[in-house]
């Protein structure tokens, strides 16, 4: 749930940005923008892991899905099946990371 939410606040902030710099909409739209992206950094230390890079790497996967959701429900464009088997792909080797048996 916590990788969820952090998609959400990325996303939610880059989009800030890229409809500030891209579709023309107001410059204030970066404050809240920065707002989402801070939230973004302080739910990723929410994640049990013994290793960040281990953490981040898992969330990868998750980021790329939702990312699509967002393209789906925010950008009214519906992910073609390509979409979604990378999305599924990254999704597996998310799991991948966060549930494999390791040592020590």
């Amino acid at each position: 749930m916590v990788y969820l939410a952090a998609a959400l606040a990325e996303i939610g902030g880059c989009f800030a940005f890229w409809a500030w710099l891209r579709l023309g909409k107001p410059a204030w739209l970066a404050l809240p923008g920065l707002a989402s992206l801070a939230a973004f950094a302080a739910l990723l230390t929410l994640v049990e892991s013994s290793a960040a890079g281990r953490a981040f790497a898992a969330y990868g996967g998750v980021y790329i899905a939702a990312s699509l959701g967002w393209l789906w429900a925010v950008e009214g464009l519906r992910p073609d099946r390509w979409d979604l088997l990378g999305g599924a792909v990254c999704l597996l080797g998310a799991g991948i990371i966060l549930l494999a048996p390791r040592s020590g």
